[in-house]
């Protein structure tokens, strides 16, 4: 089946749908809660319409961790209930839903007290094991400190006494959310980006849809719509606020910074994951990287563009330099992201303590609110807001089908990657790449291939980018909904975090590749160059300067 192609004649195709048609759902908000939300309200047969404000994951879905966990740290606090179905959800997302996308990922967590820490931890990791099903993931090991420092030679001696080694997963979250929004479409569902809610239509005191706005033409748009859902995250006070109703419930906001340093600084063959006084240091692969993270400080500066500042590295630095042998300084620092986390409000300051479960509710007639929730769970989030859909709705809606829906590209990944080396020998690519594009496309790397088979070019790496094809800058704006510059290289390509530069030097490149499909003259290729330009310098590194390229 040729997959749905989120180019700029669909995003025209969607806006003229949104103004001529009125909806069973319209879900407000691009993250991974609303694409899934959308997901799981189309495939039940409902019409839908998704819209986000700026690009998919612009805000937390693509600064995350990159997990797929249970959250081993939520044992302690006794929240059973939540490990255990964030591990359910995990073993459907590697096994079911995303093979293509979602990949195990290997842990230790060192042990430093003799006497009582191993049989603690052992019992907590026995449990995870447990909760997380029997053949989800290879069960946890005890190690030496011997067996643990020739896994991860990079530890101090005096950091650990021995170790526990034991197994999650990881995903793109940028690139998750941008599918599981192509997935809904891909059954019917009407997706824009770059489409704001400015309001809602009311009918008396019921929510009928909203107004929205294309940032793109400037054009006003009245969604109409049976029901409201808005996945919005941090940003739900805001959304709440304009229904002039009292808001069901609060958001707090807490920052979580994360550095990428280069995989040869840290010689480790294993993630790495450690209590701190204030919550927990990550240590993660990233292909040709480490991430470095996090923090869990409160962020009271309003949800847009949350920058990392000195203080955020520097603990970093500082807790990742307690348990290595070399430390690592800021010249080590390839990039740093910082977001928000979504985190139901209570009386407590420290947000550390607040709940990472969800919340749904309908604070006015035609309104659901969803937030809180983690993005591991986000299915179930999103379930649970289309389930408040279908109460309220007259018809009968069948229940849930996500849970055996994969998501765009895994159904015949297995036989694609069985058959990589004959694709590498077809396509002219070294049996490496395909395999990355498998990784990141599944069985949509047919069509990469198709478009490498009839533009040679396509096929050589992005000067300034290497680990990236001309052909997934091209696609990324033909197929998968990138409009600028920034949703390229920041979000469908890693580039913005994974170059010591921020991908300014792959930047003129990528532009001239994509401008013809976007229809941007001179000019305004030069301005997507400036403010990617821009973007990246306070955000790279914390803000430190980065030399413009020549257009």
């Amino acid at each position: 089946m040729t997959s749905v192609a989120l180019g700029p004649r669909y995003r025209e195709d969607a806006l003229r749908g949104l103004a001529e048609t009125e909806f069973d759902v319209l879900v407000v908000g691009g993250g991974i809660v609303g694409a899934g939300a959308a997901l799981d309200a189309i495939s039940r047969g409902l019409s839908v319409a998704l819209v986000e404000a700026r690009d998919w994951a612009a805000g937390t879905s693509s600064r995350s961790s990159k997990l797929i966990h249970g959250g081993l740290r939520y044992l302690e606090q006794r929240d059973f209930g939540l490990v255990r179905e964030a591990l359910r959800e995990r073993g459907l997302l590697l096994h079911r839903l995303a093979p293509h996308l979602v990949r195990p990922v290997q842990f230790l967590y060192p042990l430093r007290n003799r006497v009582w820490e191993r049989a603690y931890v052992s019992a907590g990791v026995t449990l995870y094991d447990t909760m997380g099903g029997s053949r989800a993931l290879p069960r946890h090991r005890q190690l030496t400190r011997r067996g643990a420092l020739r896994r991860a030679p990079a530890l101090r001696s005096d950091a650990l006494i021995g170790a526990v080694q034991y197994y999650d997963a990881q995903v793109d979250d940028a690139r998750y959310t941008m599918m599981v929004a192509r997935t809904a479409a891909q059954y019917g569902a009407t997706a824009a980006t770059r489409a704001e809610v400015t309001g809602f239509l009311r009918e008396g005191e019921r929510v009928t849809g909203a107004t929205v706005l294309d940032l793109e033409g400037g054009r006003e748009i009245d969604v109409r719509a049976r029901r409201v859902v808005c996945a919005t995250g941090v940003w739900t006070d805001g959304a709440q606020a304009m229904t002039g109703a009292r808001a069901a419930f609060g958001v707090r906001a807490s920052k979580g910074v994360h550095l990428v340093v280069p995989r040869d600084r840290i010689p480790m063959d294993t993630g790495l994951i450690t209590r701190t006084a204030k919550s927990v240091l990550f240590i993660i692969p990233w292909g040709r990287h480490w991430l470095v993270g996090t923090t869990d400080t409160p962020h009271d500066d309003g949800p847009d563009e949350p920058v990392a500042d000195h203080t955020d590295v520097g603990y970093l630095l500082d807790q990742a330099n307690a348990v290595l042998r070399t430390p690592l300084t800021h010249d080590d620092i390839e990039g740093v992201y910082a977001g928000l986390r979504p985190l139901l409000s209570g009386e407590m300051d420290d947000t550390t303590r607040l709940s990472r479960e969800h919340a749904v509710a309908e604070p006015v007639p035609g309104l659901v609110v969803v937030t809180g929730g983690k993005f591991t769970t986000y299915r179930v989030m999103a379930q649970d807001a289309v389930d408040a859909v279908a109460e309220s709705l007259d018809d009968a809606v069948p229940e849930s089908v996500t849970a055996r829906l994969p998501i765009l590209g895994a159904t015949g990944f297995e036989v694609l990657w069985n058959e990589r080396r004959r694709l590498a020998a077809e396509s002219g690519l070294h049996v490496a790449r395909v395999e990355h594009l498998l990784r990141r496309y599944g069985a949509c790397t047919r069509e990469i291939l198709r478009m490498i088979a009839a533009d040679r070019a396509l096929g050589a790496p992005i000067p300034g980018a290497a680990d990236y094809l001309c052909a997934e800058a091209v696609y990324a704006v033909t197929h998968e909904g990138a409009l600028h510059l920034e949703d390229v290289l920041a979000r469908r390509l890693r580039i913005a975090i994974e170059e010591w530069d921020g991908g300014v030097a792959a930047a003129t490149h990528v532009a001239a590749l994509v401008a013809p499909i976007l229809g941007w003259d001179e000019e305004e290729t030069k301005n997507e160059i400036k403010a990617y330009v821009r973007r990246t310098t306070e955000e790279h590194r914390g803000g430190a300067a980065i030399a413009e390229p020549a257009a």
